[in-house]
């Protein structure tokens, strides 16, 4: 078990670092031409970024009310659906035959509008779930926050790309195997350090998370079916609407609970998904390879 000292440390340190390390990831492989596809795709991206910003906290807040979660624990779930996809979801596409090029966008895009949809929802949530219990939130220092440790690593990665492509093309690949081993540590970290609350909530927060995962991914496939999207560009955006950013919802948990050390409650909701996916992401990219047929 951690210690309260070494748990303050991947809190503050490598917790922050770890989510600097993802963005600057995706900033390195991005380029102006990603931005420009966005406006070549625009029905294909829009249904991809309606369904991350709308859809998936739908099915969230409708989740929470189905497994009956009360207080942080339901504050935490909700926050792990307004956090969008991250790097993770561009590897798993491009492991799934997806379209990659379309992940990157939409990860970049939907990333960059977090600055203002996560604290503004946010702010409703904690209010809407804690009651009386809930923390006092400036909707303003958190978007500050975000901007920080969202948008300027990601612009200094694009940065780095744009004055060095080949170290850009040589570095992004270390910068995310960085990334996933830090992830691994912080989500493990969170886990020990609420290790009572978590034993107490697995039997209900577990099976939440888990259908949250499976609604979202299987939803978005559908939904994009729906839209008579090629294959590709249906399983990528069912990975992108399926995979959540959980690194960034244990970054904010603390800011938002006004904690100094330790991962609080509303944390623990993304360190579990960050086990969770795994189990479920894994079968279900096997499935997406296994189907051939493009319509």
């Amino acid at each position: 078990m951690l210690g309260g000292t070494d748990v303050d440390i991947l809190v503050n340190v490598v917790l922050p670092l770890s989510l600097a390390i993802i963005m600057l990831s995706l900033g390195v492989g991005l380029t102006l031409a990603d931005f420009k596809r966005v406006a070549e795709r625009k029905w294909v991206f829009a249904v991809g970024a309606v369904c991350q910003v709308i859809f998936i906290p739908v099915v969230a807040y409708l989740v929470v009310l189905l497994f009956g979660l009360t207080g942080a624990v339901a504050a935490g779930v909700m926050l792990l659906a307004f956090c969008p996809g991250g790097v993770t979801t561009n590897v798993v596409s491009r492991l799934a035959g997806g379209d990659v090029a379309l992940s990157v966008s939409l990860t970049a895009i939907v990333s960059l509008l977090s600055i203002v949809t996560v604290p503004v929802l946010v702010g409703w949530t904690v209010v809407h779930f804690m009651g009386d219990t809930a923390p006092e939130i400036s909707v303003t220092a958190l978007a500050i926050t975000m901007f920080l440790i969202t948008a300027v690593p990601v612009s200094l990665g694009m940065l780095i790309r744009g004055l060095a492509p080949g170290f850009a093309v040589w570095i992004e690949p270390v910068l995310i195997r960085l990334a996933s081993v830090l992830f691994v540590i912080i989500v493990l970290a969170a886990i020990a350090s609420n290790w009572d609350l978590l034993i107490s909530e697995i039997g209900n927060l577990g099976p939440a998370l888990l259908t949250l995962n499976l609604v979202t991914m299987v939803g978005g496939l559908l939904i994009a079916g729906t839209c008579g999207f090629t294959w590709a560009e249906r399983k990528t955006i069912s990975i992108e609407v399926g995979i959540q950013n959980g690194t960034l919802g244990i970054t904010l948990a603390p800011l938002i609970a006004g904690v100094a050390g330790g991962i609080p409650t509303i944390g623990l909701p993304s360190a579990m998904y960050g086990v969770v996916m795994y189990v479920t992401a894994i079968p279900y990219v096997l499935w997406l390879r296994s189907r051939r047929y493009e319509s």
